[in-house]
């Protein structure tokens, strides 16, 4: 492709946009994203803190401060033992100033994983965290506020993710190492078990390195290897290694590998990286290990046939499922309702104050019943309050009558589930009373799950209630793949192998036996049973499993094999050490918790009170315990500090992300169009932007922002490329802007040539051989000479033109055209539209499936309902650069961006440069 050069004599910098970062971000100094290791120095912050601070004497600080400390080692370190995961999170950084700085340490894991270490190394000397009760470690927490020291905290980072961070002050010239160890047991979810490890370190490191290393004696089926962030550079530097029964994976790129490019300061390595793996399936019994005396049970056996199910779908559509949800209802019910078997009987009970039933009683699967009720489900609408109580109830009614009138399958499964947002505020609506009401009419007889819409619901009432009734809630968080959580939920429950599953081991040769009794086996999953041998006669362990198929009763019996781990790994002796008994103390903690909130209340009591005991036996940091971290008063340094690292209860986490939702509309994504002509989508904390092109006629006029309250407009007509190329392909570009602000009374347009200004009566004609600067009440207007013009209206919008000059030497032609920069656009009402306005309040996608073809980065994408087909591209940002540009890597939509914007770039097209409606 020719080399763009844009005759540009001035680079601009982004103003007032850089301004608002800095003073966002000036008491974490310098600015950092959350996930990194970030450097402060305290006592340049009180005055960095200051109003009205010179943009750039900000700038300039905060670079020799962060050069003075140098961040030189960031390496993680995974160890999967039979599913168990250890993973060791290592950091390393360098004072080289002459003063003592703070640094802080942040770093993600696992929502589902304990915190098992976290330690400090300060010059030479140690400081272990110790795990205790958490109202004592509260108690400590406190007195270190209350004297200024710093402290650890711990937040909701994300569906997946929880994040813990601590400030340490470091003497000059000193090194500090973060150590940070978490555990946990993986979960087979879907046929495969997966590693999430997230990195973000935001500056390129010296020694970078993730590296996994899995042992399953059982046999490895398959692993898999892949980043959010890793591009056609990255992507060859994943190292696997995979033998019968171990697979080692490693990602090390160099210093320079890291850089976005040559010379840049900025990272590439930012997001997920994650290992997806299964292991062979042979035994019908299952797989046993036995090492220093505690025994491990997995039993997920191969090629079960399915029990089928009766399942009535009670989904709530009142007043509060306005909008996106009820959209995503309507279609995630339409592709779960095609998913059911022939053999699978369902029912439909929509509610809001009133319970309606799409049929008097539950209907087989067949392909015309499937048809109707999802032509019905089409028609959903959402009025009117919740009563979750009587709807529940008709659930449960609907199912015994069908199996009383033997309308059901003998040999099925019988379940309820609930699609909510929001609390009850019709008829019944004191929790613990529909909780007794609902266990009193299903007496043990089907299972419930329960899915939680959003953030208004309460999830703990709808974890107890499905607890209480053999099944599981799960969160659905409002985001444009709703839809797709709602099947995915679907999807690990729809195909049930056994029910009523009983696990038991012969001669009473087992103590502290975990949870051996499950209502359910699905496709996919795994069951999981730890304990510990009275006696270690690994030659004489027998296994006992009875379960209800689909035609008749599973059972087998006999004694399992255990594997031999000196043999099969003879060169690695105990790094295994004591896996067994951590993942049976893990597994009893984790189902101790889950039943620390039912039952009565010495019941609930009983069991924290064992929770707590085997967490502080174990070093696990659990929503009953906390870390603390101590770093004494030593020589020199008067500034002793205390840390606290606490794990997150379900109430904690949904309290922090209704907080999160209220203060969303504070992070604006960034839209604009450049190029022939490229839109361009960045938004806050997304290592990628979105990205499509929009081809027309020259002549078409678009409107690319439209703000009904304000009045403000912003429409672009595209001009073709002098020379048309012989292929028939016309080069486009934006070649003309008309900008009106009608509450302000301003109106723009800008050409290729000149610029005209008006307002309030008062006409402005500039060239762009100028260099100009007008300020008014209502707008700030500066032009850089033969480069971009800077528009600010007060208290609405701040956007940039860049003129741009592409040259084809070889051709002695050249071509001038505009590109359009969104600066700030967070004044600007909720009901902004346009090609870029819709984009202004950010869009919810997800991606999966990444996958590399032919050296370029593919991926399916979940946004706005839609799935698309994406690749990875890179886009010129020139609103940082306005010489040079800045390459952003994006997502890029084909076909004009469909499916990415609302309609199609048609209903964009408008009559009249300055048309405002």
């Amino acid at each position: 492709m020719p080399r763009e050069k844009p005759f540009c004599l001035l680079a601009m910098s982004a103003g007032w946009r850089v301004l608002l970062l800095w003073v966002c971000v000036c008491l974490w100094f310098p600015a950092q994203p959350q996930g990194a290791l970030v450097i402060s120095r305290r006592d340049a912050r009180k005055q960095e803190a200051k109003e009205n601070v010179d943009t750039r004497s900000i700038k300039k600080r905060s670079t020799k401060s962060a050069d003075l400390v140098e961040v030189y080692s960031v390496r993680v370190v995974c160890t999967v033992t039979s599913r168990f995961a250890h993973t060791v999170m290592t950091s390393k950084a360098l004072n080289k100033a002459n003063i003592s700085q703070e640094i802080f340490f942040e770093m993600e894991l696992p929502k589902t994983a304990f915190i098992a270490n976290f330690s400090m190394e300060i010059d030479g000397q140690e400081y272990v965290g110790e795990v205790k009760e958490k109202e004592k470690a509260k108690k400590q927490y406190e007195k270190a506020v209350s004297s200024g020291q710093t402290a650890g905290l711990v937040k909701a980072s994300g569906r997946k993710m929880e994040m813990f961070s601590v400030s340490v002050n470091i003497a000059a010239e000193s090194n500090v190492t973060f150590i940070l160890t978490y555990e946990e047991l993986l979960q087979r979810k879907l046929g495969q078990y997966e590693i999430l490890i997230r990195v973000k370190p935001k500056q390129p490191v010296q020694e970078f390195q993730i590296v996994a290393d899995i042992y399953e004696p059982q046999g490895i089926a398959f692993v898999n290897a892949f980043g959010t962030f890793l591009n056609n550079e990255l992507l060859p530097l994943v190292e696997k290694t995979v033998t019968d029964t171990k697979a080692h994976i490693s990602f090390s790129p160099t210093l320079e590998q890291q850089r976005k490019c040559a010379g840049c300061e900025g990272t590439m390595i930012d997001g997920d990286f994650i290992i997806k793996y299964d292991v062979k399936r042979e035994e019908s019994m299952g797989e046993v290990q036995i090492v220093n005396g505690y025994f491990v049970h997995f039993f997920a056996p191969p090629d079960l046939p399915r029990v089928p199910k009766n399942v009535v779908f009670v989904i709530d559509k009142s007043g509060s499922m306005h909008g996106k949800k009820i959209l995503q209802t309507r279609e995630a019910m339409a592709a779960i309702l095609k998913d059911l078997h022939e053999q699978d009987h369902f029912a439909l009970i929509p509610f809001n104050d009133r319970i309606v039933t799409w049929k008097d009683s539950l209907t087989k699967a067949i392909k015309e019943n499937v048809s109707e009720a999802v032509a019905y489900v089409k028609e959903l609408k959402n009025a009117g309050g919740t009563n979750i109580n009587d709807a529940i109830l008709k659930a449960v009614t609907m199912l015994k009558k069908d199996r009383e009138d033997k309308k059901l399958p003998e040999r099925s499964v019988d379940m309820i589930i609930l699609l909510t947002d929001g609390m009850p505020n019709n008829g019944v609506s004191d929790l613990p009373t529909i909780q007794k009401n609902v266990r009193s009419a299903i007496g043990g007889k089907m299972s419930m799950f329960c899915l939680g819409f959003g953030n208004d619901v309460d999830y703990s009432f709808l974890d107890v209630i499905c607890k209480q009734n053999k099944g599981l809630a799960r969160k659905i968080y409002e985001a444009s793949d709703a839809s797709v959580q709602l099947q995915g939920f679907y999807e690990e429950v729809s195909s049930p192998l056994l029910l009523e599953v009983h696990l038991r081991y012969l001669n009473n040769t087992v103590d502290f036996l975990t949870k051996s009794h499950y209502s359910h086996l699905f496709n996919g999953s795994e069951i999981v049973v730890a304990g510990q041998l009275s006696s270690n006669d690994k030659d004489n362990f027998q296994v006992e499993v009875f379960a209800h198929g689909p035609d008749e009763d599973f059972r087998v019996q006999g004694k399992v094999r255990v594997a031999n781990w000196d043999v099969i790994y003879p060169q690695q002796e105990y790094i295994f050490g004591v896996f067994t008994e951590r993942l049976w103390a893990y597994l009893t903690i984790q189902q101790l918790l889950e039943n620390s909130d039912i039952g009565t209340l010495q019941e609930k009591n009983k069991t924290a009170a064992k929770a707590l005991d085997m967490s502080l036996r174990y070093s696990f940091v659990t929503p009953l315990t906390s870390m603390v971290v101590i770093k004494p008063e030593t020589g020199q340094d008067r500034s002793g500090s205390t840390f606290i690292a606490d794990k997150l209860t379900e109430d904690q986490r949904q309290e922090q992300e209704r907080r999160a939702d209220s203060s969303a509309h504070a992070a604006h994504s960034q839209s604009d169009v450049d190029g022939d002509p490229h839109f361009l989508i960045e938004l806050p904390d997304r290592e990628a932007a979105l990205c499509f092109n929009i081809n027309d006629k020259p002549g078409t006029i678009f409107n690319l922002v439209r703000d009904p309250k304000s009045g403000f407009v912003v429409n672009g007509q595209i001009i073709g490329k002098k020379e048309v190329v012989p292929d028939g392909n016309i080069k486009t570009y934006f070649g003309r802007f008309g900008i009106t602000h009608q509450k302000l009374g301003v109106r723009l347009e800008v050409s290729t040539r000149d610029i005209s200004v008006f307002n309030n009566g008062k006409q402005v004609k500039l060239l762009w051989s100028d260099t100009a600067s007008l300020k008014e009440t209502n707008m700030d207007l500066k032009l850089a000479k033969n480069c971009s013009l800077t528009v600010t209206l007060r208290h609405s919008v701040k956007f940039m033109v860049i003129r741009h000059t592409k040259v084809w030497k070889r051709r002695h032609d050249q071509q001038d055209y505009l590109g359009f920069y969104t600066l700030d656009s967070h004044h600007l009402s909720a009901s902004v539209h346009g090609l870029l306005g819709q984009f202004y309040h950010g869009v919810e996608f997800e991606l999966i499936d990444l996958l590399e073809v032919q050296g370029k980065l593919d991926a399916t994408m979940y946004v706005k309902g839609q799935t698309l087909h994406v690749t990875r591209h890179r886009q010129k940002d020139f609103s940082r650069d306005v010489k040079n540009g800045e390459n952003i890597f994006c997502w890029f939509v084909n076909n004009n961006g469909t499916g990415l914007m609302d309609g199609e770039a048609s209903d964009y097209i408008v009559s009249d440069l300055f048309k405002t409606v």
